[in-house]
């Protein structure tokens, strides 16, 4: 089981800390980008969180089903409309099981770098292709990792700079690890925040799909399918299950 570091007080605020992630035109086009890949099928989806991605789905008239390990972030869901439509296990998604196949099952907003060991994303991958059905697709958005861009001896880099808001990653090159660290100021708050995470680059997850008996569909750069190319800061890629 994976550690919880998404608790009561980091869920209350986690949908104001990401607000930038809430801009109705990148919620809509993931929406539209994940509403095509599922046709008339159920969708899955692993770290389902507040709910921001799948929310705007199922109202799409998508069935989506969704694994958190946080009860804290599910309970926020909950006080939200249309969260009766959808339904949740609470668990590990590198894991954690459910009943029936999916069409789709997707990963947003660099969630699968939670999973801090390369054995825990392969088994993901595993799990995910576990619950397709022949023909569906697993979909990961995701950054490329940006180690140009941390000078040579240097450790730690700058992400997040405003009057409210601070962001650097600490960074353990030779072992694809790094700790995010975030700080938060304004209206009477000063707290931080610190999350492990793993990168991979584009092509270890491509290997990792293969593992899983998943080949490579298409990758682009974002929601509204810009070129992917090798300046591209994320990525938004889709694995799909064999037909047969």
């Amino acid at each position: 089981m994976g550690t919880n570091h998404f608790d009561a007080h980091v869920a209350a605020n986690y949908d104001a800390d990401s607000a930038d992630m809430f801009d109705p035109d990148l919620v809509g086009a993931t929406v539209d980008f994940l509403a095509d890949l599922a046709g008339g099928g159920a969708a899955l989806e692993l770290g389902i969180g507040t709910g921001r991605i799948a929310l705007p789905l199922s109202q799409r008239g998508v069935p989506v089903h969704g694994i958190d390990l946080s009860p804290d972030m599910v309970a926020r869901l909950r006080t939200k409309a249309g969260a009766e439509a959808i339904t949740v296990t609470l668990g590990d998604f590198a894991a954690t099981t459910v009943d029936g196949t999916f069409r789709l099952a997707y990963l947003v907003y660099n969630t699968i770098e939670n999973l801090t060991t390369q054995d825990e994303q392969v088994a993901c991958f595993c799990n995910v292709a576990a619950h397709l059905e022949p023909g569906g697709c697993f979909v990961i958005e995701v950054e490329v990792p940006q180690l140009r861009r941390l000078p040579p001896g240097d450790t730690v880099r700058a992400f997040l700079a405003s009057p409210t808001r601070l962001g650097f990653d600490e960074l353990a090159v030779a072992r694809q690890l790094g700790v995010s660290h975030h700080y938060f100021f304004g209206n009477g708050r000063a707290e931080t925040f610190s999350m492990p995470y793993r990168y991979a680059w584009p092509a270890e997850l491509d290997l990792m799909a293969r593992i899983a008996g998943l080949h490579l569909r298409e990758r682009w750069a974002g929601w509204r399918r810009e070129p992917f190319t090798s300046d591209s800061a994320m990525h938004v890629s889709v694995w799909e299950k064999p037909a047969s």
